[in-house]
Formats: structure tokens, sequence, C-alpha cells
């Protein structure tokens, strides 16, 4: 079904939003779609990040951990996300020097608190399942905007894991004829979308690698003492050597043995896990900069090791493109190169396209493919059943 209004192809304007799993803020791209499903064609207008500050940080940190959350906070952040959310698209708009009257439609990823990609054994009640957080109804309400939101639940109710959805999208703004193409986000999650040269929507492989800035941000953030949030540029890290046995004993977690497709979050990378290796870490003697360097070749190692395992024996790679928050950690980039010797590494913005905006951008795509009632999953890369439209609808 088409939403009114939108059966026909004109260009619309609309304010993607996301809020990855760093927690670190809210994106928000103001882009111009034109067309919709596998033929869409974007133009960014302006993108902006409001991050959120130390406290509000702290308490999605705790809501994400099961000792720390509780009905009651998930339900009072819900609704608080969802102006924090509102007032981030106002300012983006405005600073694109448009007024909302001419915004079509907002599209939310919405804040992951937890997700539950494949049901505990033995329990009736737990079943494939995720939250995100920031309501839509909330935002709608704030903006004077229809807002869509709240993907995931629709491809896990056709067997899919919800995630990663950003495949999709990866496949309309990167996919080339000739060359395979290896999308790499690392926000707080790494995920990765493998699209041979002139591939199909089947033939995409994606899956999320592992933990991306996850574990380097926290790690950074308690060695300073909370006064820094993640280390910029991986200069902390550049200045460490690499503990090659506990990196090893960090590898052998059974997440990276996992065949694809899979997902996972702050429930096996979070803060819990980074206590864990602190305290490792402690355990050997290892200087803060030690401690850093392993983190983040940890996030390298994952990613480069899912590559060796489950893409480069079926699909030719020659470029790996990296987006997201680690587009931007040279050190990381470094490992990362020198783990794939016979791949070029080269982020998003070397290609013309805002290293941070991606996702942005790419829910704003998934929204506009639900108004138009076209499916905008990718069973290839969740696990779905078929292709289904994905999201609900907040009217204003």
């Amino acid at each position: 079904m088409v939403i009114s209004g939108w059966e026909k192809d004109l260009p619309v304007i609309v304010v993607g939003l996301m809020s990855g799993t760093s927690l670190d803020g809210i994106d928000a791209a103001v882009v111009r779609i034109t067309g919709s499903g596998l033929q869409s064609q974007v133009e960014l207008i302006h993108y902006a990040s409001t991050p959120y500050d130390a406290l509000t940080r702290e308490k999605l940190k705790a809501l994400c951990s099961v000792e720390h959350s509780s009905s009651a906070s998930i339900c009072s952040m819900n609704a608080y996300l969802g102006s924090l959310f509102g007032e981030a698209v106002l300012q983006a708009v405005s600073e694109a020097k448009l007024q909302m009257d001419d915004v079509h439609l907002i599209s939310s990823h919405g804040q992951t608190v937890w997700h539950i990609p494949v049901g505990e054994s033995g329990d009736h009640y737990s079943v494939p399942s995720t939250l995100q957080i920031g309501d839509i109804s909330v935002i709608a309400k704030h903006t004077g905007t229809m807002v869509v939101g709240d993907f995931r639940p629709a491809d896990m109710a056709v067997g899919g894991q919800g995630a990663p959805l950003v495949p999709y999208g990866d496949f309309i703004l990167f996919r080339d004829e000739h060359k395979g193409r290896l999308l790499q986000n690392i926000g707080g999650i790494g995920n990765c979308s493998a699209i041979p040269g002139g591939a199909g929507p089947t033939e995409v492989l994606a899956f999320d690698t592992g933990p991306g800035n996850m574990v380097m941000d926290e790690v950074v953030y308690v060695l300073s003492g909370g006064r820094l949030s993640y280390d910029e540029e991986g200069r902390w890290a550049a200045q460490g050597r690499v503990d090659d046995g506990l990196l090893a004993e960090m590898m052998s977690h059974p997440y990276f043995h996992m065949t694809p497709p899979k997902s996972t979050g702050r429930e096996l990378f979070g803060k819990d896990y980074a206590s864990w290796f602190l305290v490792k870490a402690k355990e050997r003697s290892l200087s803060d900069e030690d401690i850093i360097a392993t983190a983040t070749a940890f996030t390298a190692h994952s990613i480069a090791d899912s590559y060796q395992k489950y893409v480069f024996p079926v699909c030719k790679i020659h470029e790996v493109i990296v987006s997201g928050g680690g587009a931007h950690n040279s050190e990381l980039l470094r490992m990362l190169s020198a783990l794939l010797p016979e791949q070029k590494v080269l982020t998003s913005a070397q290609l013309g396209f805002h290293d941070d905006a991606k996702e942005a951008v790419i829910f704003a795509l998934l929204g506009n493919d639900f108004m138009h009632g076209i499916p905008n999953n990718l069973p290839a890369a969740t696990g779905a059943e078929r292709p289904t439209v994905m999201g609900k609808l907040a009217l204003p």
C-alpha cells in the first residue's frame, strides 16, 4: 500500500535520523530523494551531528545493561529521546536553510537498547526481538511532520534478525558494475556489506563483524577518568603495543565462529565486556597505551578475520570502504590496511560521500520506501524468509 500523496516518484526532502551503538549522539541527514526502491537517487543537502551530553550517554549505557536498567527508566528515556530527536531535526533543517514545511518526512532508526537476534533455547518466552527507543509520536508532534521508525521488528516477524539494515542502502549507493566492494561501517558495532561487481540484491552478503568503536570508547572513558569519550584519530593507540596473547584470547569469543547472517550489540560487547578486558589487561600489567592499542587491534582483527572466513572465499573484493566514526581513527585504518594487503582500504569520504552521514542517509531511504509501500529489507543480509515493508508511521 502506498501512502496517499506518494504515488508519484516526485523528489522529496527527508530527514534521516541515526543514533548508533556508540551512543555518541544523533546524526541527522537532510536529503533529497528522487524515485524509490533500488532506483532511488539521493542528494545530501546537509548533515548535522548533535552529541549526547556525558550524563545522557551514561544513562543510555545503563539502559543497555540488565543490572542497571528498569521498565520505568526505559519508558521515560523513550519519550525524552523523542524530544531530543525532534530538536535535532529542527536544528538540521534550520542549518540547511530550509523550513519544516519543506520537509516531507522524517525517518528515524531510534536508539537500540536491547537486541535478541536469536531466542534462548528452552525458554518459550525468549523469541527474536529488538527494542529501539526515541518515540516517533513525540518526534512527529514536536516537528509537525510525519515520522517513520521502528524498522527492525518487521524483518524479525518474517524470520530475519532485524539487522543489519544498512546493506539495503549500501547496495543502492555503492554498487559497482565491475568492482567488488565491501562497505564497512564502524560505529559502536561494526557491520559489513559485501557487494560483488555487477551484483543483484540477492547476491549481497552482510552481517555484523563484531565490536566497532564500542570497546575502544569504553576503555578510553575509563582510563581517562571520564575526561575522554574516544581516542581521537587513534593517537593514544598509536603510542602503545598490541598484546598478542590477550588479543588471541579476545578473538576466541564464540561470536566470531558464528556463520552469517548474524548480528550483535552491547549485549555481547558493551560495558561488561570492556570491564572484563580491563581486568585481563591489568593482570598482564599493560600500560594504558598498550591497553588501547590492543582494544583497537581487536576491532581491526575481528573485521579482517570475518572477511577471511566468510567473505573472501565467496566474493572477490577490490575495495574496502570504511564509514562511521571509525573512519576517523587513523591507527585503526592503518591496522586494517596491514591486515588486508590485497584490498584497497579507503573511506567513503574519498568517494565523495560524508563518512558520518551514511547511515542517516540510508534510513532516509528506508523511510521513503516505506511510504511507497516497497519492501525495504534485504533478506540476503538479515536472513528473513522474504522481502517485507519495514517501519511504522506516526502522524503530526
